[in-house]
């Protein structure tokens, strides 16, 4: 699957190329809209450690039968770049993850959206300390999509508790969609999806083992298992791999773009499954979002 992508990049001008990586960053930015709903959903019946320790066992499952292979093939590569491969591991899987989950236990999903929907402004930052340049467009699309997610957190009640753990968790995603740009060219992506998501979860079992300890296990039923099931394969194998390849094609920052729909998403994912409204002022600051992704995606 990795090969074709590349065969794809590298024989598409790069008009289609960068219109492919603002495709996958906005499937990666709707998929992982869901998933802050499914962590809001689970707070009561599954402790936030076991969430994601479940999660990346079941994306471990979907992703092996493509990256086990190569990544065998590729372990001379990974263990070259064994540095990188931890660092990514650790702050994209062990610890964004856990965060987030940690978040919805105090925290509504469309704050969390609307939080999450900060990063972006980190991934610029970063990608403007590494010497990239956004162009004047750019840089406007994500002044406008600031604003509205300003204006939209400024008229929440309050941060919560949930909210600062949430900050701390869009402060790990900037950093690590950022890091992402350094990914050796020679590490395959589905061996490095495969690696990260097999190293995370290494690094996530003694905090496992605690919540086990403390806090016990939990009742699996359908009401627990499906949303794991979502969150471990569409969330984990096949949002990863779309952002990753985003990353690869149009870089962090107009990725990062891209991901100020995330509010708008979970607003709509709240309004179908929870029956909640969008008032007037809300649907101002969702327009000023969804402008700012589309200047910014074009510059």
């Amino acid at each position: 699957m990795t090969a074709v992508f590349e065969r794809t990049a590298r024989t598409t001008s790069a008009p289609r190329a960068a219109a492919l990586g603002v495709l996958l960053a906005a499937v990666a930015t709707v998929v992982w809209s869901g998933s802050f709903v499914t962590s809001r959903a689970l707070h009561d019946s599954v402790p936030p450690v076991q969430q994601a320790f479940w999660r990346w066992i079941v994306a471990l499952v979907a992703v092996a039968p493509l990256g086990a292979r190569q990544a065998w093939r590729q372990r001379k590569v990974i263990r070259r770049h064994l540095g990188f491969v931890v660092l990514a591991s650790l702050l994209g899987v062990t610890v964004y993850n856990s965060l987030v989950n940690q978040a919805g236990s105090t925290t509504s999903a469309a704050n969390m959206g609307m939080i999450m929907a900060a990063s972006p402004v980190l991934m610029a930052v970063f990608e403007r300390m590494d010497g990239v340049r956004p162009g004047a467009r750019r840089v406007g699309g994500l002044l406008v999509a600031c604003a509205g997610v300003v204006l939209l957190v400024g008229g929440a009640a309050g941060l919560a508790a949930g909210d600062l753990w949430m900050i701390a968790a869009a402060c790990c995603f900037g950093s690590c969609s950022a890091l992402l740009r350094r990914k050796p060219a020679e590490l395959g992506g589905t061996a490095f999806l495969f690696t990260t998501f097999l190293f995370g979860t290494v690094l996530l079992l003694p905090a496992q083992g605690v919540s086990l300890a403390v806090q016990g296990g939990f009742e699996p039923t359908a009401g627990t298992v499906l949303p794991l099931l979502y969150v471990g394969v569409f969330s984990s194998a096949v949002a990863f791999f779309a952002w990753n390849r985003a990353i690869a094609l149009v870089g962090p920052s107009r990725a990062g773009v891209v991901y100020y729909l995330q509010p708008l998403c979970v607003a709509l994912l709240s309004w179908a499954l929870l029956g909640e409204t969008v008032s007037a002022a809300q649907a101002l600051c969702m327009a000023l979002i969804l402008g700012g992704v589309m200047l910014g995606a074009a510059g």
